[in-house]
């Protein structure tokens, strides 16, 4: 069963979203109603995500995000509010918050919400171990950076290395721009987008020999990786 903690100050709420999410999602929910609180729980336990509420007394939710993402950087978090501030939703995504929702809000739509979040973080995970792939007539070793191709073999640095990985794992499916400038040079302004087009150029022609394999551009999206 997959395990929640829940940092709510209200209890009245606190115990609805607890009972809610134990009923209808199937999970163990461990409800805490400080940050303090949360955090104790949270190094005392494992979880597989967060919901933390923004304005709580003894430790904010922001504070206590920022305190758990010094130990576990993967775990998804959703910051709960009453305020819908544009610099509120900016600073919990700052922070390494994964989603964010306004006060009032229905608890479908937050165990709508938990529900892609952990999907999408179980993929995340299968990601992280594949480092070996297939590209039409091409062997990637992500793990040796070197692409082989008929007994020939071609050494990669590490940023093209990335890039292949990324273009690998969206393979037939569009890699946004925006996704591989951040999770590769950990931003997206007009000098790494260029950077980026380096690379992208020495991926083509690395993989020139087999014409079944092919990087295009989506125009206004990013880039693809065509295996036919």
């Amino acid at each position: 069963m997959q395990k929640i903690l829940l940092a709510e100050d209200d209890p009245n709420l606190g115990e609805l979203l607890r009972d809610y999410l134990e009923l209808k999602g199937k999970f163990e929910v461990t409800l805490a109603q400080n940050g303090d609180e949360a955090l104790e729980q949270f190094r005392k336990g494992q979880y597989d995500l967060c919901i933390l509420d923004v304005m709580m007394p003894k430790k904010d939710g922001f504070t206590l995000g920022r305190d758990i993402r010094k130990t576990d950087k993967t775990v998804p978090i959703i910051f709960a509010t009453a305020k819908g501030m544009m610099e509120d939703k900016t600073q919990a995504f700052e922070l390494g918050g994964d989603d964010y929702i306004t006060k009032p809000f229905r608890v479908e739509e937050l165990l709508l919400r938990i529900h892609a979040l952990l999907k999408r973080s179980s993929k995340d995970k299968e990601e992280e171990l594949a480092d070996k792939f297939e590209i039409g007539d091409y062997f990637f070793d992500y793990t040796s950076q070197v692409i082989s191709y008929k007994g020939q073999q071609q050494k990669l640095s590490t940023k093209e290395a990335e890039l292949l990985r990324l273009l690998c794992l969206k393979k037939n499916d569009v890699l946004t721009r925006e996704e591989a400038l951040v999770k590769i040079w950990h931003d997206d302004n007009y000098f790494t987008g260029r950077s980026m087009d380096v690379f992208l150029s020495k991926l083509r022609k690395y993989l020139r020999e087999d014409s079944s394999v092919e990087i295009v551009n989506v125009h206004g999206k990013g880039y693809k990786l065509l295996v036919s």
